[in-house]
């Protein structure tokens, strides 16, 4: 099953000749069944979900992809068993058929809290970074961006997003299976960047500001989300082990410290937009993702620190400029 032939010839009108020509020889190794222990089951499950037209597709104020009548003859049991194959379902929520699929992130709030302070999407072309199952760039389309483009490393994601694409049919919306660091250097071809969760998972912050900013043509805006701290302009946390029970978190900024990063990095016009402290209500365990989540996390005879004693989490929403 062939995912990305439309995203080849449109990277090519983007004057990205040769990253479509790599993109080719790395996603066809990406995607190999037979070096993913589930990818049988997932492309499995994928190819059996029922061939069904929907009579709605909402990507402005939510994600909807048709309705309960639309089902006809399908049984609703049976359809949300192959839905379940793709578990865990992280990012969301998603109206599918009829079928609420309670994620384990009210995804929806975040976008409500940057929407009003960033550029109009409209004609515009995105790239939204560790985009998880592609919630955030359904909803870039529904704000009417003229193409999106998620990076995404881990595969279960990335077929989730094929779940919708099988049904929504968007040429210009894809999602492809690398991280950042795949991604060739001073691109500088896309209008928007996001990068919403990803900044305290690298080890080296800084590099990943620059290499979002070379993904950006003059002018353009990232859009960064992140973990931070409360403090001045010299405050960071880095946790010794884990933080929030996860082992790949390396810097939490306070504010102003970030806003001197993005500075020292080149970035004009630098906002914080949103500071918010992350709830149990925005994040938690569901029959989607039945994992651990925040309260799990959370020390319980104290909600403002995590398990091990830190912080708890609080997010901030920056946009800047790249000259």
């Amino acid at each position: 099953m062939n995912f990305y032939d439309s995203l080849y010839s449109q990277l090519a009108a983007m004057g990205q000749q040769r990253w479509s020509e790599q993109l080719q020889t790395i996603l066809s190794e990406r995607l190999l069944v037979e070096r993913y222990g589930r990818m049988p089951e997932w492309l499995s499950a994928l190819q059996s979900l029922p061939k069904i037209r929907p009579s709605i597709i909402a990507l402005q104020d939510n994600v909807t992809i048709g309705s309960s009548d639309d089902l006809g003859h399908v049984n609703r049991e049976d359809l949300t068993a192959k839905l379940q194959a793709f578990h865990p379902w992280r990012k969301g929520p998603y109206n599918f058929f009829g079928i609420e699929i309670d994620t384990e992130w009210r995804s929806d709030w975040k976008w409500e809290r940057l929407l009003p302070f960033i550029r109009p999407l409209a004609g515009r072309k995105v790239l939204d970074v560790g985009c998880g199952n592609g919630y955030h760039g359904w909803r870039m389309r529904g704000a009417g961006a003229d193409f999106v483009l998620g990076i995404e490393p881990f595969l279960v994601s990335v077929m989730q997003f094929q779940v919708m694409q099988l049904y929504i049919c968007d040429p210009q919306h894809h999602i492809i299976p690398i991280g950042i660091e795949d991604v060739p250097k001073n691109l500088a071809c896309f209008d928007s960047v996001f990068s919403m969760g990803v900044l305290y998972h690298r080890r080296s912050p800084i590099d990943h500001l620059f290499e979002l900013k070379e993904c950006l043509r003059p002018g353009g805006e990232l859009i960064l989300e992140t973990l931070i701290v409360e403090g001045d302009q010299e405050t960071f946390f880095m946790p010794q082990g884990r933080y929030a029970k996860m082992r790949n978190v390396w810097f939490l900024p306070s504010i102003a410290a970030l806003t001197l990063w993005l500075k020292r990095c080149g970035f004009r016009e630098i906002v914080c937009v949103d500071a918010t402290r992350t709830s149990t209500a925005e994040q938690h365990s569901t029959e989607w993702m039945r994992f651990e989540s925040l309260s799990d996390f959370l020390d319980p005879d104290d909600a403002e620190k995590t398990i091990e004693g830190h912080p708890a989490p609080l997010r901030a929403i920056f946009t800047a400029t790249k000259p």
